[in-house]
């Protein structure tokens, strides 16, 4: 049974936008030859690490949704771990509930209103 997964990925702010497509091209790839399938994928552009990574400041920032066997999440893990463009990244299973609804705002509390006697 195929599950449904979130990945964001920074891949190295060296990379030209041709190498940056080609490294997103070939997870594509790597996904659908694994029976996967992919729902949504969006280049988030070149930003700002919040720290410094295997000596890296800056990164290109990618989000990708689709779906996968659990069986193949090891293989892409690797397939991660073993690319020279891939600077860090993390998979996330997302819920079968749905998405993470945001908590409702609180209210601050209203000071007591006195009673006119």
């Amino acid at each position: 049974m195929q599950r449904d997964y979130e990945s964001m990925y920074i891949l190295r702010p060296n990379l030209e936008d041709e190498q940056v497509d080609a490294a997103v091209k070939k997870l594509e790839d790597f996904i659908t030859k694994n029976g996967g399938s992919i729902v949504r994928h969006e280049k988030k552009g070149k930003k700002r690490l919040a720290y410094e990574v295997k000596d890296q400041k800056d990164g290109h920032y990618s989000l990708i949704n689709f779906t996968l066997e659990p069986s193949q999440i090891n293989e892409l893990k690797r397939f991660f771990s073993l690319s020279e463009e891939t600077v860090r990244y993390l998979i996330l299973r997302q819920d079968e509930a749905g998405p993470v609804q945001p908590k409702p705002a609180v209210q601050p509390a209203q000071p007591p209103v006195e009673a006119a006697v």
